[in-house]
């Protein structure tokens, strides 16, 4: 029996000890939020000799360490919650998580992204709330060019308790994105739609239609990469068909197929960097259509030459209810935003500035939306 009791204890503390000498649990990969809301990003890739990961969580990507095994990590300070887009940078190609599903799809790029939850939750994430539909409507356009088969597209939200009945219609904020994005840029990155239903639930905007067109009018500027902006000829070919379509093609569309309330009080126009400046064409040279305008984070030209860009923008004809202007203080875009907020007062528009810290980035863009949409509508 002596025997029998002294054989288990010594099995028992050889198990004890071999469980002591176990090696610890490896790191998981991809991205993690940690408890103090910074994030570790680690990516399995022995053979490579520098691995960084850009983020717009930060300014400048963040150098990555590589271990014996090969796994590269790097770790976030900690983080203000937001949902961030990230990607990994491996000599010097740029390479999605591949253990992460939740990927912003753009037509030159690709972005994975990570959400750093809110205590309340943020309004960009999602809650048990009534929630708005988002559709995708694609039509033929003549007046875009270099689209395959001539095919473009538009989403629209609608507000939970759309009624396509109801007396006088809803009111119409159309939402440009930036260069490179799709017509789901707003929805799949911003979050727009999960804004729009937060600030409705907590009476915070009124009740409106909001379409998100595809910001291009000659696709070919997607063709020619980042670089097409360096070509005036481009750019201003590419706005100024856009500026086309939404007038003749996409208001008509909306128009006919929504419960809209008609008349420029009731349309709205606002946008991110490239889209930006294309709402600030539409609503400072087509006041007859648009009574509000907002920008966000423009892409405006260098040359600071507004008259050319804006011709015929006169302040008493356009009788504006508001025209909003944002950029983030570290956008490299924030000198000539500030110049057109001092050519717009010089022409007299009674121009709201707004600056914010960060780039040129979601997270601002988010937070310019909050701000913005409160504001529409209003008597």
């Amino acid at each position: 029996m002596k025997r029998l009791l002294l054989l288990a204890a010594i099995s028992s503390l050889t198990a004890v000890c071999a469980f002591t000498q176990m090696p610890a649990p490896p790191p998981p990969l991809g991205a993690v939020v940690n408890s103090d809301h910074s994030i570790t990003f680690s990516l399995k890739f022995p053979g490579a000799k520098e691995v960084s990961v850009a983020t717009d969580a930060l300014l400048q990507p963040l150098p990555m360490t590589q271990d014996a095994s090969g796994l590269w990590t790097a770790t976030t300070p900690p983080l203000k919650p937001e949902r961030y887009g990230y990607t990994f940078v491996v000599d010097g190609v740029r390479m999605l998580d591949p253990l992460n599903r939740d990927v912003h799809p753009n037509f030159l790029d690709l972005y994975s992204d990570i959400l750093v939850p809110g205590t309340p939750p943020a309004p960009w994430e999602l809650t048990d709330i009534p929630h708005g539909y988002v559709t995708r409507h694609t039509f033929t356009t003549k007046i875009g060019l270099h689209y395959p088969d001539d095919q473009t597209a538009y989403v629209v939200y609608t507000p939970p308790g759309y009624d396509p009945k109801r007396k006088g219609g809803y009111p119409v904020l159309y939402l440009m994105h930036g260069f490179t994005d799709t017509e789901e840029g707003w929805t799949r990155a911003g979050k727009a739609d999960l804004m729009l239903d937060s600030m409705l639930a907590e009476g915070k905007i009124v009740p409106m239609i909001v379409v998100m067109p595809r910001g291009y009018g000659d696709f070919d500027i997607v063709s020619h990469g980042h670089s097409a902006h360096t070509d005036p000829a481009i750019d201003q070919r590419n706005v100024q068909l856009f500026v086309r379509t939404v007038i003749e093609e996409i208001i008509p569309a909306v128009e006919r197929d929504y419960n809209v309330a008609r008349g420029r009080a009731n349309r709205a126009v606002a946008g991110l960097s490239m889209g930006g400046q294309e709402s600030l064409i539409l609503g400072l040279t087509h006041p007859e259509l648009f009574a509000w305008v907002g920008s966000m984070s423009a892409g405006l030209p260098r040359t600071g030459d507004f008259d050319a860009l804006f011709p015929g923008a006169d302040a008493r004809k356009a009788n504006l209810s508001l025209l909003w202007i944002a950029c983030g203080t570290d956008d490299s875009l924030i000198t000539p935003n500030r110049a057109l907020v001092a050519w717009a007062k010089q022409k007299g528009f009674a121009v709201t500035p707004i600056e914010t810290p960060g780039g040129h980035a979601f997270p601002v863009w988010r937070d310019n939306l909050l701000a913005l949409a409160p504001l529409l509508f209003r008597k």
